[in-house]
């Protein structure tokens, strides 16, 4: 039988997406004949439910792991392009393909786009592709430089103490989880009592 391993509310990294979350709700699976749920899974905001080996408590993760230190998980595939043919698409960078950066070692999970928004504009999401694909090194980056300058603040030039506090505000604003806006949480806490 499946115990539950997280509880409501409860802070926690989602390895397949590579963020942070708040458990909102515990989705047990009930099975005929069985006095305990068969399944558990948990829905964290993020569009699907996760099963609990793909999420990890807070305190279980001093850092957020990422993909430098993940030997580079998060990559840029390219996956085939089902709404044209390669002929109508000669002014894709790459016809007859979109990208797709995914964030799990296995090949799911992460970031596409759909059909009509790549058409519309396919440099500026081949850009954004790259751009998400590299962030994990890039916060990598951050955080070393801000670990760097950050022991010797008062001894380093002004432009490298203005990029520090820069790469604190960046890591503040990936780590922490924004609380909803005011009127979203009281739309959840009626359908909730209803």
């Amino acid at each position: 039988m499946a115990k539950a391993q997280f509880h409501r509310n409860q802070k926690v990294w989602v390895d397949s997406v590579g963020a942070w979350a708040v458990v909102d709700r515990i989705v047990p699976t009930w099975a005929r004949g069985f006095d305990e749920p068969v399944r558990i899974t948990y829905e964290v905001g993020l569009g699907r439910e996760f099963h609990a080996h793909e999420l990890r408590p807070e305190d279980g993760v001093a850092e957020p792991p990422d993909a430098a230190a993940e030997g580079g998980s998060w990559r840029l595939m390219r996956a085939r392009n089902k709404w044209q043919q390669p002929d109508d698409c000669g002014h894709h960078p790459h016809p007859g393909t979109f990208p797709v950066v995914v964030t799990d070692k296995a090949d799911w999970g992460g970031w596409r786009v759909p059909g009509a928004e790549y058409d519309r504009e396919p440099s500026r999401i081949e850009f954004q592709a790259r751009l998400i694909a590299e962030a994990p090194r890039l916060l990598k980056l951050a955080r070393d430089l801000q670990a760097f300058i950050g022991d010797s603040l008062s001894d380093a030039p002004e432009e490298l103490q203005t990029m520090a506090v820069k790469c604190a505000e960046i890591i503040q604003r990936i780590e922490d989880s924004p609380a909803p806006p005011a009127e979203a949480q009281t739309l959840l806490q009626t359908a909730k009592a209803s």
